[in-house]
């Protein structure tokens, strides 16, 4: 059986015994959906792919508008075995789902809009097409640890997964990082009704830790000759940094409560952070500037748009601090750039809780419980982490406080809801 040798394994995952099991579990749930009576030919055919989930270190809601984020990608990940199908139809079966998606990519213009990740895959391949990619038809099994509707990205993970697919099969390698992110980024928009930006899927993408920029990219349009003319390089800047390095662990947190059902809290962030740029005489915020905002706030009727406005300019502060910080090994620094986003998270960008049910607040719940642990022990903060109004908090704390934490924390959440987890280096694509 071709598996992922151990040093493969060791390199993406720092051991080896449990992802092989992953794999070979992959390979052979494969085998029984797409090749039953024909295990050799699959097993030649058969190629592995992974992509991770993600991290926002600093840098909450700022990609919409041109901002920046220090991310990383997580040790959780989605991972695939897939070949080349020979006809025009994409057919993935996701482990713990009972139905297939299959996409006939001769009428991807009558896929239905909101139909989950069949119209994810949909968009997708109607993407790459527009922007000058090949795509064909490929069968796939995916089994994934990302936590799902929980604001570590399961979503761009797994979008990204089938990016690094099409690449490999149809496109060899041609496609940037950039590419996978805009592919995943039309999908949600177009497909998904989502008015996501980039920074999930290039913090997926990529691998390790990163620093993104959108500013050169904030509003390109996704033709050939535009998105041809964009690398890497424009918007990203790879750090070599891991809380680790610093002794310290980061530990997620699914408050209980899924943000799927969130899309229109989320749309507001964006829009009205456009509503205060749209006064100042710009398209985004990174057009314009704190002081101008500042000079014209009785211009602006939307006190919440001010906000979030604010929160913007200021996030951005925090995100070139933390990257130096992350450069220069200091741990103080950065842990007081991620505790000040966060506040700045709760407060002026209000995506802690949604206030259609404002008695529900699982996320500021938990992060108080979190407080009065960190408060104990004098070390660590913690964060509303990824989209907000639900999901999952974060908390970067001393590694020797790590299990005292999760013992802690779950006698509120319960033991399966708490992620200590790393950020890993390897981004999406091919496992060899």
């Amino acid at each position: 059986m071709n598996l992922p040798s151990k040093e493969t394994l060791e390199r993406i995952y720092g051991e080896s015994e449990r992802s092989l099991a992953r794999y070979q579990s992959l390979a052979e749930n494969f085998w029984k959906n797409f090749a039953p009576e024909k295990k050799d030919a699959a097993e030649c055919e058969m190629t592995f792919f992974t992509a991770p989930g993600r991290t926002e270190i600093v840098g909450n809601h700022t990609d919409h508008n041109g901002g920046k984020i220090l991310a990383g990608s997580i040790s959780l990940d989605t991972i695939g075995a897939a070949c080349p199908s020979g006809t025009d139809v994409i057919t993935i079966v996701s482990e713990g789902y009972r139905d297939r998606i299959v996409v006939d990519l001769t009428r991807l213009d009558r896929v239905p809009k909101n139909r989950g990740s069949f119209s994810l895959v949909a968009g997708m391949a109607m993407a790459a097409r527009k922007m000058g990619f090949a795509v064909s038809g490929f069968n796939a099994y995916v089994s994934t640890e990302v936590i799902s509707a929980a604001g570590v990205s399961s979503s761009a993970s797994f979008e990204m997964l089938v990016c690094a697919i099409m690449d490999e099969f149809f496109n060899e390698g041609r496609m940037q990082c950039i590419d996978y992110a805009r592919i995943g980024q039309y999908a949600e928009n177009h497909f998904w009704d989502k008015a996501s930006g980039l920074m999930d899927q290039m913090a997926c993408a990529v691998g390790g830790t990163i620093l993104l920029d959108f500013a050169r990219i904030a509003g390109a349009p996704t033709s050939a000759e535009d998105v041809q003319s964009l690398t890497d390089d424009d918007i990203c800047r790879q750090v070599d940094f891991s809380f680790s390095q610093l002794g310290y662990d980061l530990v997620i947190v699914n408050t209980g409560k899924g943000h799927a059902d969130l899309s229109d809290e989320y749309s507001s962030v964006p829009m009205e952070m456009k509503e205060a740029a749209h006064a100042l005489g710009a398209g985004l915020l990174c057009e314009t500037n704190e002081e101008a905002l500042l000079a014209h706030i009785s211009d602006i009727p939307n006190d919440r748009a001010i906000l979030r406005a604010l929160h913007f300019f200021e996030e951005n502060k925090r995100v070139d601090a933390a990257y130096q910080a992350a450069l220069d090994r200091d741990c103080a620094t950065l842990l007081k750039m991620i505790e000040e986003s966060g506040r700045s998270s709760w407060e002026w960008l209000q995506n802690c809780y949604s206030i259609r049910n404002y008695k529900e607040q699982k996320v500021n719940l938990t992060l108080a419980l979190t407080k009065l642990f960190l408060d104990r022990t004098g070390k660590g903060v913690c964060r509303v982490h990824g989209g907000g109004f639900a999901g999952v908090i974060a908390c970067i704390l001393p590694q020797e406080e790590t299990e005292n934490y999760v013992s802690y924390i779950a006698r509120y959440v319960g033991r399966e809801n708490v992620y200590p987890m790393n950020i890993r280096t390897f981004g999406a694509g091919k496992v060899e």
